[in-house]
């Protein structure tokens, strides 16, 4: 990537004098007196004064104390760092802020293969919300205590999620599709008092009924003592509540004040080891994120934005950014190539959208599909087009500005689960270059370092941040002595955050993704660690040991072999390939089932026993050992032979 990638876009000079951006650049000058040559010149006065920057974010869009802070930051150093100590707020009272004055207006549309198309207005959004706080607070879920669900991307999460917040309580959600041993592996962590779920969902023209999931689910969470039934499939019983019958209380509303930094929701993030990684963020910072990001997304209360998404992904979090602007927030829940690929542009054209989001893989699909949507589809509102989950191809690019639309504003980014946020993203001023995300995100210190931590400009390099961000995580529940927390994001450059991507920027900013440089698993946007792949699998009488690597190259598909060791005299064939790839499909989800399953005679192992994950994806990404692997390290170092051939093999099979 150079300075010089070719130009695809440039905004008129209309939209960029008009965006949100534009307008917080020019409160600044006239609040401040600072004037800025560019954009690199803005970025690097936002991390170099935090306080400040946060600060007019915060007076900017208005965020809603009950508590004025004492300061900005109480504490700058990573981890612990101390946001705006001795305010008080409420996620639910800032996202329905505009609630009142935009009564009759629709704040989100669902369209759902199980529940057809429904419409919220401002004032029905708010009257459904209090109800159902009241209804949990009947139940005695009140402050800290946590409420889970197992819900697709719908109304209904929203609603369950804003009555959680406004009661303090603590929200964690998981997508129908999940396993249940998945789903458990997340939740027994938190120990919910309430679980909402729902039975079934209809996915490509065919009814899921996931009701035995349900149960086992209910039956694994000790701590429960409540449930609510969305029933789709199965009728109710006389002893459970429905969610319809949280919808019928008349309540004068009031939302609980809490600490900045009171835990909002808990979300799951995998390391290679160990359960899911439960990440706690906090009310403030997630609100005072969001308002940041939507300077990056030009939002504002006429746009239309919808982000495909799985209620298990991250972007279901941040899908809220936009409602928070006021702007109509549009779900899809189903078969995103049901009957065809074309399906979700005839979606973007019937629903008026004006910001349309998905994963890099949704675009690389509609290429393989040869999807002409500008040629179909009245594409007239489509201002603004995002991409994440895994890099964009250069490809895409093309297509994008080939096939759907000349004059739009692309807009990938990245960033994760871990700070519900993005590091690099768009911006609505500069001019869109192939291959290339526009610029670092304001107040994000963000850079790529070399192994010694040294900065590295044109050259790939871990992404890191070297500046707190209010969204980071609060801490990961369960972690008592923070000791899990700390290895996740600092163990390798101390004070410094380590995000685990690998990354390259130019001299002016822009920047691309090359993927994990850890052993997560990304399928299609959606991380979960190694860990619980190996449970599955390992947990049949015919496998003995496995290994797992997801393979991300630039520009190409990814793809994940799973390695497995048999016991003695089993026999490696179809029938067990299809075993192992239904208990994965059960237990975990069919989103990761392996490209390929191979046999192999040992795993790669350090002396001290763990599993060579890095080491063998680098091998088998790059074709050479002796920079990823130091063999005396290993117990068994003839193993990686295998690796060698297999990496010869696939070359040639992909050439």
């Amino acid at each position: 990537m150079t300075s010089e990638s070719k130009i695809l876009w440039t905004p008129s000079n209309d939209r960029a004098s008009t965006s949100t951006m534009a307008k917080f650049e020019r409160a600044i000058a006239e609040k401040h007196n600072l004037h800025f040559l560019n954009y690199n010149e803005m970025w690097r006065w936002s991390i170099s004064e935090l306080e400040t920057f946060w600060a007019e974010i915060a007076d900017f869009f208005n965020l809603k104390f009950f508590a004025p802070p004492r300061k900005v930051l109480g504490s700058r150093e990573m981890p612990g760092t101390d946001w705006f100590p001795g305010a008080t707020l409420n996620y639910a009272d800032q996202m329905l802020s505009r609630a009142d004055r935009l009564r009759d207006q629709i704040a989100f549309v669902s369209q759902s293969e199980t529940f057809g198309r429904k419409e919220l207005s401002w004032a029905e959004l708010k009257k459904n919300v209090s109800s159902v706080a009241a209804s949990f607070k009947t139940m005695g879920v009140g402050k800290g205590d946590r409420v889970v669900a197992i819900l697709p991307n719908t109304e209904i999460a929203l609603i369950a999620q804003l009555a959680s917040a406004s009661l303090g309580a603590i929200w964690s959600l998981c997508a129908p599709d999940m396993g249940h041993i998945a789903i458990l592996d997340r939740f027994k962590q938190i120990k919910p008092k309430l679980l909402i779920a729902q039975d079934a969902y209809k996915y490509a023209g065919k009814m899921i009924d996931r009701s035995d999931v349900v149960q086992m689910v209910r039956t694994g969470l000790l701590s429960l003592q409540h449930y609510v039934h969305v029933p789709v499939a199965q009728p109710c019983s006389n002893s459970e509540k429905t969610w319809s019958e949280l919808l019928t209380k008349e309540e004068n509303f009031k939302y609980l004040p809490v600490p900045f930094q009171h835990p909002l929701w808990i979300v799951y993030s995998s390391g290679t080891t160990g359960d899911p990684k439960p990440i706690v963020h906090g009310h403030g910072g997630i609100i005072i994120e969001g308002m940041k990001q939507s300077l990056h997304q030009d939002l504002t209360e006429q746009d239309r934005f919808s982000w495909l998404t799985s209620s298990g992904w991250i972007m279901w979090n941040a899908q809220w950014v936009a409602l928070g602007q006021g702007a109509r927030v549009v779900a899809f829940d189903g078969a995103l190539n049901f009957p065809n690929m074309e399906r979700i542009w005839e979606f973007v054209s019937e629903e008026g959208l004006t910001f349309f989001g998905a994963g890099a893989a949704f675009y690389e699909g509609c290429i393989k599909a040869d999807v002409k949507p500008g040629n179909r589809f009245d594409l007239e509102a489509l201002r603004s087009l995002g991409s994440t989950g895994s890099p964009l191809s250069s490809d895409a690019y093309d297509w994008i500005y080939q096939m759907v639309k000349k004059d739009l504003w692309l807009a990938p980014i990245s960033g994760g689960t871990d700070l519900c946020g993005a590091f690099v993203l768009g911006h609505p001023a500069m001019a869109v270059r192939k291959g290339e995300m526009q610029c670092r995100a304001l107040g994000n210190a963000v850079r790529a370092f070399d192994e010694k931590g040294n900065e590295l400009i044109g050259e790939v390099g871990e992404l890191v941040c070297t500046e707190p961000l209010p969204s980071m995580p609060l801490f990961f529940w369960g972690d008592d002595d923070g000791s899990r927390f700390f290895e996740s994001y600092f163990g390798i450059y101390p004070g410094v955050w380590r995000h685990g991507d690998w990354i390259k920027f130019n001299e002016k900013g822009g920047s691309v993704i090359y993927g994990r440089s850890d052993a997560t698993i990304n399928r299609k946007g959606l991380r979960i660690g190694s860990s619980e792949i190996y449970q599955a699998v390992e947990g049949l009488i015919e496998i003995l040991d496995s290994l797992v690597v997801d393979l991300e190259f630039l520009d190409h598909d990814s793809f994940m072999p799973l390695f497995v060791v048999l016991m003695p005299g089993v026999k490696f064939d179809n029938v067990l390939k299809d075993k192992i790839n239904l208990t994965i499909k059960s237990q975990v989800s069919p989103r990761f089932l392996p490209d390929e399953i191979i046999e192999i005679k040992e795993v790669p192992r350090t002396l001290s026993g763990k599993k060579l994950e890095v080491p063998v994806k680098k091998l088998l990404m790059s074709g050479k050992s002796q920079k990823v692997v130091n063999r005396d390290a290993m117990a068994n170092p003839d193993s990686l032979i295998f690796f060698f051939d297999y990496f010869e093999i696939r070359k040639v099979e992909a050439t």
